[in-house]
């Protein structure tokens, strides 16, 4: 992917004394230290504290509406427009705001594992553990790389500058601004790091698609035979754990493209949430959090400095940062082949979608942009019965473009790649949440191993009435009974009712697509 030069206000403070370019990890966990913001933890990770957010600002996301980005931005609440002149103004107050600091990080590297769709990247920091987040969550440069780097887009980073929204046209202190045109990231007003990340997600979101290469928020593994596997699931689904297997490698946990070559990821490390984390439950993460590692608002016992995973004082959003090379099972670097399989997850609380069933082509294409799981009793305030809820393409808050356009690509590439698609359902059977029961997770991965193996692939199938989805008859280490969700309830009318209100919900999201989907919805969608 071309670099562009960056912008004559980027390399005029670039060229200040107060800026440390590519510091190593020893450099910056020193300076984070000394400067006192963050401590070291037992296992020699670094823990730093985010203050007020502890997580992203969806309603502080601004786009520059620029003649060339006019008329292909999805404009709406996730996209939302500012003006140029407005954004030059803040630009302007940012680089004067770093100009004036005693130390500046600067991290050069890469988004992207495929040379060939890498967008290179720099990363301006006013705080030294952020520039040791983004030294961890991106690719890093070989010597070779780092000499001949010029960066296609840049982040800055001011914690500490608050906008006026008044006079900014920002909607509170806290700004996420990206400029197509001047190739700039600006970020101000928050402590949270992943507001890094996920800018940079944003930005591949919109530009990997202008190269036929499909941007997607999903986990991916490789078999020891090369068949590669994507794991697509919102939070709870039991995604970051189904698609950790031991007998297969890592390719990346939650950011890729796939092109005409095959899968890559577009990150160099993870972002894991470390809420109830275990060495138990999940060793790879537990072990990756060591020195040059950076756990974000997790409680720490004062004495000790070990980490109390369970506890949510701080946030329930708690994330350990750490890069690829800390897990043993990877693959380096990280590209790989064709997907032979998708894995769509959902923990669907009504307790009516199968355990598993096969998707068509469409039907892959509607429960993409559907992106649907379930929202629990008890897990926000109000919440007294469990609540649909839906993320278009897994992933609405970063994507630029009309998500039919992501939803057209993926179709294009399963029909190219004769990919197949599974719909598994982590949640309830034999009733809705509070009556039923939660899917045996040895269930679960059973179906999974199958549909990986291919033993899926020609076995026989039943058709559900509401949601027209192909469900396998027979999988090995599976009873028969659990396949089949009406089966499992005692009351089959009380299913058809509960399965027939859930249909209606996906009716009703799928109108925020106003027609251009109608032909997706017909082939892919509920049959009532």
């Amino acid at each position: 992917m071309n670099s562009l030069t960056v912008s004559s206000e980027i390399v005029e403070l670039l060229k200040g004394s107060n800026i440390l370019v590519q510091p190593s990890v020893p450099v910056l966990v020193e300076k984070v230290l000394k400067r006192g913001e963050g401590i070291l933890t037992a296992s020699g990770a670094v823990r730093a504290e985010t203050g007020k957010y502890t997580g992203r600002s969806p309603k502080d996301k601004f786009i520059v509406e620029e003649a060339s980005v006019k008329n292909k931005i999805d404009w709406g609440s996730v996209n939302q427009p500012i003006s140029e002149e407005k954004f030059n103004r803040l630009y302007e107050k940012v680089v004067h705001h770093l100009k004036e600091k005693d130390e500046l990080f600067v991290f050069k590297g890469f988004a992207g594992a495929d040379e060939k769709h890498r967008l290179p990247i720099q990363v301006v920091n006013e705080y030294a553990w952020h520039n040791l987040f983004a030294h961890q969550l991106f690719i890093r440069p070989t010597k070779e790389e780092l000499h001949v780097h010029e960066a296609g887009f840049t982040i800055l980073s001011a914690p500490s500058f608050q906008a006026d929204p008044l006079e900014d046209g920002t909607n509170s202190e806290t700004f996420i601004i990206v400029s197509f045109e001047q190739r700039v990231i600006l970020i101000g007003g928050t402590e949270y790091a992943g507001e890094m990340k996920k800018s940079i997600f944003s930005i591949m979101n919109y530009l990997l698609p202008e190269n036929n290469v499909l941007p997607m928020h999903c986990s991916a593994n490789v078999g020891y035979e090369g068949d590669v596997a994507l794991f697509f699931g919102l939070s709870g689904t039991g995604k970051t754990t189904l698609s950790a297997d031991p007998h297969r490698r890592l390719i990346g946990d939650d950011e890729h493209g796939w092109s005409a070559n095959g899968v890559f990821n577009i990150e160099g490390g993870c972002y894991a949430k470390t809420i109830g984390l275990t060495r138990e439950k999940e060793p790879q993460i537990f072990d990756a959090i060591r020195f040059g590692s950076v756990l974000e608002n997790v409680v720490l016992d004062q004495d000790t400095r070990e980490p109390d995973y369970d506890d949510n004082t701080l946030t329930e959003n708690t994330r350990a940062a750490y890069p690829l090379q800390a897990i043993d099972n990877i693959v380096d670097p990280s590209v790989a082949g064709h997907p032979n399989t998708i894995i769509f997850l959902t923990a669907d609380a009504f307790g009516v979608l199968p355990p598993i069933s096969k998707l068509s082509k469409e039907q892959a294409m509607y429960h993409f942009l559907s992106g649907y799981t379930s929202k629990l009793a008890g897990t926000e305030r109000g919440i007294t019965s469990p609540q649909a809820t839906f993320s278009t393409c897994f992933g609405s808050p970063f994507l630029p473009l009309e998500a039919t356009v992501y939803a057209e690509m993926l179709g294009k590439k399963i029909d190219e790649h004769n990919a197949q698609v599974f719909l598994v359902n982590t949640g309830w059977t034999g009733g809705e949440y509070g009556t039923g029961e939660r899917m045996k997770l040895s269930y679960t991965r059973a179906m999974i191993q199958a549909a990986l193996e291919g033993e899926l692939n020609h076995t026989e199938t039943y058709k559900t009435k509401v949601f027209g989805l192909e469900i396998p008859l027979h999988v090995p280490g599976v009873p028969d009974d659990v396949l089949i969700p009406r089966k499992a309830w005692a009351d089959e009318d009380a299913f058809m009712e509960k399965a027939k209100e859930l249909s209606a919900k996906f009716r009703e999201n799928f109108t925020k697509f106003n027609g251009v989907a109608a032909q997706i919805e017909e082939k892919g969608g509920p049959q009532l």
